[in-house]
């Protein structure tokens, strides 16, 4: 007799299927839980751990070049880098030295003439010796006005038998911007409080009001504008036409917040741009604000450009004609970095695939570490490369391969892997020239001020506040990198500027940060810089 079941009672069929779906989806969890796990670590040591990605020496688990692998060991401990310390005896004459590029004023304490008596034989006293005691004295900022008085002069005689009368007015220089209080001075002093010592102009309106003066943020916010759109923006237009001429460039991009753009939302994110030269040629910084992060920007900005282009991961360059992108082995290293601190206590201290990855990244460093510190040439420098780096490269394109299918995608391994393998074709650039460098962090390290100044005045009011602002912090920027002081280099531009009589390439080409018509004072001595 035929057995038969409910119509309500499951198949063993459906509860087999039942049972398959709930391991998928226990699975699926599992990972979850471990991508949250990663993200809740890598979180902690953003906050709490240390920033630095310097990393001790890590030794391949896995012997790269050697042929031995009976030799291998993997029980055997990681040999540890042996740290030498030592005190440096201090050199004499460190504090004059310090103190050498500053006015001295001397204060003598002598005795009157009738106190340079001997008090036992009433004999005169002659001076025996000195005691000699320096310490510094600090002027805080101080504010006056300068009153522009221009006399205007005429021929008493031509006034009495001539019928025209000669008149001739003083010359005088002209003004950085017309009726108004603004002097070079003060321009460049709002300027460089702001841009290079990050303080919001609200801050600068009290320190102001304490000195005596009452000038509002939207007083000073109209000079600002007023000087970078009429002045630095000639000097900033030169400087892209010589960046535009160089071989090697490097950019990057970071967020920038404008209140006010047309059809666009406060919240929007916009962006500043950064492009600059490398170890070659005049350091050139340059910055540019635009709404968005699409990639017609930088291609409109480099059309004139034709050489190497340094970049992180960010798709927008590649777009880009005519410019060979070089990819950043930095960034590749970052995250395998990032990879290591994802880890569970539980697997700190064994041997995991993240290591290895850092591994190839730190041998690579540590040979252009070797190069920079005997001076190499840019020829040594791509010969070495070859014959070393090459090999290290070929191996770790082997060894991505190899990890790909063992190593979950979303993991924060996985996503240092999969970074690799997308930019590969960027990252192994730098062997073709030895002119390159194998990362970014030139670029970075020049958009830094603005993040850290973004961090105190928040955002910009307007687009035009906003493109004023890139403009200034390229020539405060570049004016560093050349060794200058921004305050009295932007001083002498707007003494310069509004008095040239033409403005062409040439006159504009002698107030160029490296210039060398600008004068002594705009540059900052040996031991300051």
């Amino acid at each position: 007799m035929e057995k038969r079941t409910d119509s309500n009672t499951p198949t063993i069929e459906a509860l087999r299927e039942e049972r398959d779906a709930l391991k998928r989806e226990n699975a699926e969890l599992i990972l979850k839980l471990k991508w949250f796990e990663e993200q809740l670590r890598l979180g902690k040591e953003r906050q709490f751990g240390v920033s630095s990605e310097k990393t001790n020496s890590v030794q391949l688990t896995l012997s790269l070049f050697n042929e031995a692998e009976s030799d291998a060991n993997p029980q055997a401990p990681e040999p540890t880098v042996e740290t030498i310390t030592y005190k440096r005896k201090k050199k004499q004459g460190q504090r004059q030295e310090k103190l050498e590029n500053l006015p001295v004023e001397v204060v003598n304490y002598t005795l009157s003439e009738h106190e340079q008596t001997c008090t036992c034989c009433g004999g005169d006293l002659h001076d025996m010796s000195t005691e000699i005691r320096e310490e510094l004295k600090i002027i805080p900022p101080q504010v006056k006005v300068i009153r522009h008085v221009r006399h205007t002069y005429a021929c008493r005689h031509c006034e009495r038998q001539a019928t025209q009368t000669p008149i001739i007015t003083a010359p005088a220089p002209k003004a950085v911007f017309p009726k108004s209080l603004a002097s070079p001075s003060a321009m460049a002093y709002i300027m460089c409080q702001k841009y290079l010592d990050a303080q919001p102009l609200y801050r600068q309106e009290q320190q102001l009001k304490r000195l005596g003066v009452a000038l509002s943020r939207q007083t000073m916010a109209n000079w600002m504008i007023y000087g970078a759109s009429h002045w630095l923006q000639l000097i900033y237009d030169r400087m892209k036409a010589k960046l535009v001429k160089q071989d090697l460039l490097h950019a990057d991009e970071t967020t920038l917040q404008v209140l006010k753009e047309p059809e666009r939302p406060a919240t929007s994110k916009s962006y500043l741009w950064l492009y600059r030269t490398g170890h070659l040629g005049p350091p050139i910084v340059l910055y540019d604000y635009q709404t968005t992060r699409a990639s017609k920007h930088p291609a409109r900005f480099l059309a004139d450009f034709k050489g190497y282009l340094h970049v992180d991961g960010y798709a927008g360059y590649h777009a880009l004609q005519s410019i060979t992108l070089v990819g950043c082995w930095a960034h590749a290293r970052r995250k395998f970095s990032e990879a290591i601190k994802a880890l569970p206590d539980s697997a700190k201290d064994s041997v995991v695939l993240a290591k290895e990855g850092l591994a190839y990244c730190n041998n690579l460093f540590k040979i252009e570490q070797n190069l920079k510190k005997s001076n190499a040439s840019d020829e040594e420098r791509y010969q070495t490369r070859l014959k070393q780096s090459k090999v290290i490269v070929e191996a770790f394109s082997a060894w991505l391969k190899k990890q790909t299918p063992r190593v979950l995608p979303k993991s924060a391994l996985g996503k240092a892997i999969h970074y690799c393998r997308t930019q590969w074709e960027k990252l192994i650039v730098f062997l073709q020239d030895g002119r390159l460098e194998m990362d970014n962090n030139r670029a970075e390290r020049s958009i830094k001020p603005f993040v850290m100044g973004r961090k105190n005045w928040l955002f910009s009011n307007t687009p035009r506040g906003a493109v004023a602002s890139s403009t200034i912090y390229s020539l405060i920027e570049t004016a560093k990198e050349n060794g200058l002081i921004p305050f009295q280099y932007l001083s002498y531009l707007f003494e310069q500027l509004p008095n040239l009589e033409d403005q062409t390439n040439e006159t504009l080409d002698k107030l160029l940060p490296w210039s060398s018509s600008l004068p002594e004072n705009c540059k900052l001595s040996s031991q300051q810089s």
